[in-house]
This record gives structure tokens, sequence and C-alpha cells, in this order.
């Protein structure tokens, strides 16, 4: 069985066996959070747990490496989003150890889609118009001065409703440990 349908199969006797009402909530963030992580598929199921957060308890947004790059990006809006329309009050960026965006290497990315099928072409016509794609493809290199660099950016924003408090924390991706960068109460990095 191919696996869309699997998921398709399990989603019918999920939703015929009401399955769902475990998970029955509203889109208000119970704990009026948001949480920016990483797509880490280690911290799926471990984050959550971690933060003693339950279905419904916050927003959380997922990207590589769980952060904000630009203070515009969709990241961001969404994270205004959250504080505005959805009620939350606070926001926790959550980098993690191991993360594989440490030390990501653009021109090996760039290798790796050529392998995938991505003509030159493509790259130049887009590196010819002016795309950086080094710069966007690159990852850091301490996760701790990215946690630190996303609250600045969060924090910072001159959209960001006045008394948000944003803190930054560190999981480690096997144990569940949260380590304190920055006390959003305080302002201070730990």
């Amino acid at each position: 069985m191919k696996r869309l349908e699997s998921i398709l199969e399990h989603n019918r006797k999920f939703v015929e066996n009401r399955e769902y009402e475990a998970y029955m909530t509203d889109r208000f963030p119970d704990k009026k959070m948001v949480v920016v992580t990483c797509m880490d598929t280690r911290l799926t199921e471990l984050l959550p747990r971690a933060m003693n957060l339950r279905n419904g308890d916050a927003k959380i947004i997922k990207n590589a490496g769980g952060i904000v790059t630009q203070p515009f990006g969709n990241i961001m809006r969404s994270i205004l989003i959250a504080l505005y329309e959805m009620k939350a009050t606070e926001v926790f960026i959550v980098g993690h150890h191991e993360c594989g965006m440490t030390g990501l290497d653009p021109d090996v990315v760039l290798e790796h889609m050529r392998e995938r099928g991505i003509a030159d072409s493509t790259i130049e016509m887009l590196t010819n118009a002016g795309f950086q794609l080094d710069r966007w493809l690159t990852g850091f290199d301490n996760v701790r001065d990215s946690v630190e660099k996303s609250v600045r950016i969060v924090s910072r924003h001159p959209l960001l409703p006045p008394g948000t408090y944003v803190h930054g924390l560190i999981v480690h991706p096997v144990t569940g440990k949260l380590d304190l960068v920055v006390d959003g109460y305080t302002g201070q990095a730990v």
C-alpha cells in the first residue's frame, strides 16, 4: 500500500471511530503561548511534553532551525497574528542541540539540489535576479547565538505588542531538558 493510501485509510477509521474527540479544542491557545521551534522529527512529541503542553495550549510554529531570520517574513507574521488575533501573550523561541542547521553549508545544499534534478540554469537565473541563495540556505554556527538572535528580532519588532515577553530556550532532542537562554521577563541572556 502506498503511503497516501495508508494515511487515508487510517484517517477514515480515525474519523469513523471518533478518535478526534480526544483532541478537541478551539483555535485560541489555552496557555496564551506562541512557540517557534525546529521541524526536527525528534521534537514532534518530545518538546510539547518537555514544556507541559497539551493539544490546544500553544500556537507552535516550526521551520528549519526554529529561527526568525527576518522581521517581516512569514514566521514573524505568524507570531504577530498569534499575538493579536489568537490572544497569545508570550513568545518562546526554542532551538535544540544537534540541529541540522548548525554549520549548514549552502554549497552542499545546492549540490544536493543539482543531484535531485535542479538545473544549473535555474540556480544561475535566481542568482542573476539578485536572489542570494548562499545567504538563504545558510544555517548557523551556534544554537545559543541563533536563539538569542531570533529573540532580538522578535522582541525589538516595531509591531510587537508592548509588554510581550519573548523567551529563548534550547531543548535537548533526546532527554527534553530545557536550558534557559533568554529570560523574557527580565530581557536578559542567561
